[in-house]
C-alpha cells in the first residue's frame, strides 16, 4: 500500500478506482480516476497512457478484473491488493 501511495503522490503511476459511485462517495483516495468496473472497457481511453496504472477497489477482487481489462487494452496495469480496506488499515489518507 505504501508503494502505491508513494507512486500516486509522486505522479509516477495513475490510480483507477473501479468501485461504484456510491462506494466512492463514502470514501475515496485523492487523485484517483473513478471509472466503475462495468464501464471500464468502454471508457479505457480516459485512462492516461505512459505510466503504470494501479487499479483499486474495495478489497482487491474487482481491481484484478479491471487490471486485466486495461492490460488487454495495452496498459501496464496491476491490481492494488487489498483495496481501500488495506489502504485504510495502512493508515493512508482518504477523503
Amino acid at each position: 500500500m505504501q508503494q502505491a501511495h508513494d507512486q500516486l503522490e509522486a505522479g509516477t503511476a495513475v490510480m483507477v478506482d473501479v468501485r461504484e459511485p456510491d462506494e466512492i462517495t463514502e470514501q475515496a483516495v485523492s487523485g484517483t480516476i473513478n471509472i466503475p468496473l462495468g464501464q471500464l472497457e468502454a471508457r479505457a481511453e480516459e485512462v492516461p497512457t505512459g505510466k503504470p496504472v494501479l487499479v483499486f477497489c474495495r478489497s482487491g477482487n474487482r481491481s484484478q478484473e479491471g487490471a486485466a481489462i486495461l492490460a488487454a487494452n495495452g496498459y501496464d496495469a496491476s491490481s492494488v491488493e487489498g483495496g481501500i480496506v488495506a489502504w485504510q488499515d495502512a493508515g493512508l489518507p482518504t477523503t
